[in-house]
């Protein structure tokens, strides 16, 4: 994306539009300014221009102020807005992000716009699912992406391989497969937690879980030991580290060179990979990653964001007028192909049916989950006892003694 200036020029042009009219107090309707906070690089400009032109045409007196925020240290920027007064009206945030600042008792209560304007039961749960704190809906689901198999056409045909496994023993099949040709058939680092997550999530296990408001690690559950177990088995086909994560070194660089068939990654990380090597241009593609059963993906980690609006909102009853538009099936349609991200139903996958990479993300993404939803859960992802535990899982490590010691740390993180 171009660079640009944080507040958008087309918001400037359309004040000055209106000042050129010679509008004067008394003169006219008063022009409300709705302000909206977006992540840097969440949208294109051709993307925001249309927004904001369309929906400034169809809600006379409406200018929509868009100002973009850096990730970097956007907690505590978000948390002082809300908290103090003067605005912003609407704030994107990270699905995950929505329970701490719930805790504030600062957001506004959605949950009524869900269920009778905006069709709630019919969205992604990965991002549904941590907007919703205490049963009460205050992040607004925008966009989700995920993690997908990244793979090598030219090695999975000279192996023999005609078409994408569905299940997880299709899947290891043609991995050995692919290793008996000489190449190697997966690259999967140790220390990948955000996989390892949807395989405890598809044995039907937890990272954490809320036993009556206390939140306890979750690891050392039946269900997650074996969702433990099958990320042992997959790693071991391969030859990734088993104590580094994915960026160490990063999994682009090691596909980029030609010999490795698969990754577990956002597609985005295949534009790195063609950067480093160009002649993969056009070799690459995408499915979903396997779940136990044909028909029925791998869940998945859902990133992704909600929108919010705060309760002093200056703006509020507007505020919430353009999360229903950002929302809404048109421009979620047009969000999905222009980004292509994964729209925030599971009635609209059909939108991105024609781009492979997002249509793989959106199978995925229907059996999509997040992070726990504590509002302490940064504290945990902060040390992140998950990636030692599994670390010492692929090196011998008794996976039920190293499974308790990780959830163990996990309470005391979670403890408030």
């Amino acid at each position: 994306m171009k660079n640009r200036s944080l507040v958008c020029p087309l918001v400037v042009v359309t004040a000055l539009a209106l000042g050129g009219c010679g509008l004067a107090p008394g003169d006219g309707p008063q022009v409300r300014t709705i302000s909206v906070w977006l992540m840097k690089d969440s949208v294109s400009d051709e993307f925001l221009e249309r927004f904001t032109r369309e929906y400034e045409a169809e809600h006379s007196g409406v200018e929509l102020k868009v100002t973009f925020q850096e990730w970097t240290g956007i907690g505590a920027k978000v948390t002082a807005a809300i908290e103090g007064s003067g605005g912003p009206d609407v704030i994107e945030v990270g699905n995950t992000q929505v329970a701490q600042y719930a805790d504030t008792d600062k957001l506004y209560d959605l949950t009524l716009e869900s269920l009778r304007d905006l069709g709630s039961e019919q969205w992604l749960p990965g991002l549904a699912q941590p907007g919703s704190v205490n049963g009460a809906q205050y992040g607004i689901p925008w966009y989700a992406a995920n993690r997908v198999v990244i793979y090598h056409r030219d090695l999975f045909e000279r192996a023999g391989i005609a078409k994408p496994p569905v299940t997880r023993r299709q899947w290891t099949d043609a991995i050995e497969k692919i290793n008996r040709t000489g190449s190697q058939g997966i690259y999967l680092s140790g220390q990948d937690w955000y996989t390892l997550a949807g395989f405890i999530w598809d044995e039907g296990g937890e990272l954490a879980v809320d036993r009556g408001g206390v939140w306890t690690g979750a690891l050392d559950s039946p269900a997650a030991l074996r969702g433990m177990a099958f990320y042992k088995e997959l790693q071991s086909l391969g030859a990734g580290p088993r104590d580094a994560d994915e960026e160490t070194p990063p999994q682009s660089g090691v596909f980029a060179k030609g010999d490795v068939a698969q990754i577990i990654a956002t597609p985005g990380v295949a534009a790195a990979i063609v950067k480093q090597n160009p002649g993969l241009q056009g070799k690459l593609g995408y499915f979903p990653i396997p779940g136990k059963t044909a028909g029925k993906p791998c869940a998945v980690f859902t990133g992704g964001s909600d929108l919010i609006v705060p309760v002093n909102a200056p703006q509020r009853a507007a505020a919430i007028e353009v999360v229903k538009a950002l929302a809404g099936e048109k421009w979620q349609t047009d969000l999905a192909q222009t980004m292509n991200y994964v729209p925030n139903k599971t009635t609209l996958a059909g939108v991105v049916e024609g781009q492979e990479a997002t249509r793989a993300m959106a199978a995925g993404a229907a059996r999509g989950k997040a992070t726990p939803n504590s509002p302490r859960w940064a504290t945990v992802e902060a040390a992140n006892p998950i990636k030692p535990y599994m670390t010492a899982v692929l090196q011998g490590e008794d996976p039920r003694r190293a499974a308790k010691r990780a959830s163990e740390q996990i309470s005391e993180a979670l403890a408030e």
